[in-house]
């Protein structure tokens, strides 16, 4: 077991120096600056735990009675909770008003604690955060179907974290260096799935951010006629290629059809079932197939700049989300099919 634990402390240090790089950048929190920052905390506190444990199963150190250690234990599932409730619940409290930094209070009285009683103490704290969170996402899956691989996903994040909390309450009674192998391994599994989930959605946290703000704001759109500004958004995508726009953004869209933000993120969320990043990415992964399959000799970089994307990165990322291979891959498929159909 403990060599397991040792494997997956090493994965999950990884990862999280992975997800700070790629995933936790400024394009996937637009609007979300106090979910990316408590994001990177996040990753930092989960880093710590595993070198502590890591110290603890391969070395001998004791880093996990350290002040420090308690610490970090009692900041996962608060600081988890200031990530993902600005992204689940909309109407929550500004990023630095009381009400937040109160979940901060028991991180600061945690070195005080024993070892015997801050174990248990804070996987307790944390159970009370894994209701709260369970209560959300079970709001977004009856609201939008196609988040239901990521939420399954998800799930199995939150399984494991129910698991790590009832062993972390009796962890007294299981074998000396016992409940901090599991322990390891759960957050490196924990690790695993979230970048697999990651990986299949990259936008995955603004779009459940746009699906919130659609399931809990009052509905905007009593005078608007949807079908006729459906048609308008249509029009600007197929006949104006807008999407094309490299800076395009909900404000600008909105713009365009005379509606607010708001009202075009709810039109989009409760009409096409899907919000406005999904769309664009959408649009651009299209107008993209079309061009590697018509302009053979064009760069795969010159199509995605074409089509709107600022970066090559964010052009694979996006095609490889919605088509499951690159633009590359692509290409060279649908040329492979050509010359099989002749």
């Amino acid at each position: 077991m403990t060599s397991l634990a040792l494997l997956l402390i090493g994965y999950s240090l990884f990862s999280a120096l992975s997800l700070a790089l790629t995933h936790f950048c400024a394009e996937h929190y637009e609007g979300q600056a106090a979910s990316r920052r408590m994001g990177l905390l996040l990753l930092l506190a989960l880093s710590g735990l595993q070198i502590a444990h890591f110290a603890w199963l391969h070395l001998g150190w004791p880093w996990i009675v350290s002040p420090l250690y308690r610490a970090l234990l009692f900041a996962v599932a608060p600081v988890f909770f200031l990530y993902s409730q600005p992204l689940l619940r909309p109407q929550a409290p500004a990023a630095f008003s009381p009400a937040r930094l109160a979940h901060m209070l028991p991180i600061l009285a945690a070195p005080a604690l024993t070892p015997a009683v801050a174990l248990p103490l804070a996987f307790i704290a944390g159970s009370a955060y894994l209701l709260w969170l369970a209560r959300s996402l079970y709001a977004l899956r009856r609201e939008r179907a196609n988040f239901r691989l990521e939420m399954a996903l998800l799930g199995g994040v939150f399984a494991i974290a129910i698991a790590v909390a009832l062993l972390g309450i009796m962890q007294t009674a299981l074998p000396d260096k016992l409940f901090f192998s599991l322990y390891a391994s759960a957050i490196g599994i924990a690790f695993f799935l979230a970048q697999t989930t990651l990986n299949r959605r990259p936008q995955l946290s603004s779009e459940i951010s746009e699906t919130a703000r659609a399931l809990y704001a009052n509905s905007t759109l009593v005078n608007i006629d949807c079908d006729a500004a459906l048609a308008r958004l249509d029009a600007l995508m197929q006949d104006e290629r807008i999407f094309a726009d490299p800076d395009l953004s909900l404000a600008k869209l909105a713009q365009r059809l005379s509606l607010t933000p708001h009202q075009l993120s709810e039109l989009m969320n409760s009409r096409l079932g899907k919000g406005f990043s999904r769309t664009l990415r959408e649009q651009r992964v299209a107008a993209a197939k079309t061009m590697l399959r018509a302009e053979p000799s064009a760069s795969v970089l010159a199509v995605g700049l074409s089509v709107g994307f600022a970066a090559q990165s964010s052009f694979y990322e996006a095609f490889r989300e919605i088509e499951g291979v690159t633009p590359g891959k692509y290409r060279s498929l649908h040329a492979r099919e050509k010359m099989v159909s002749r």
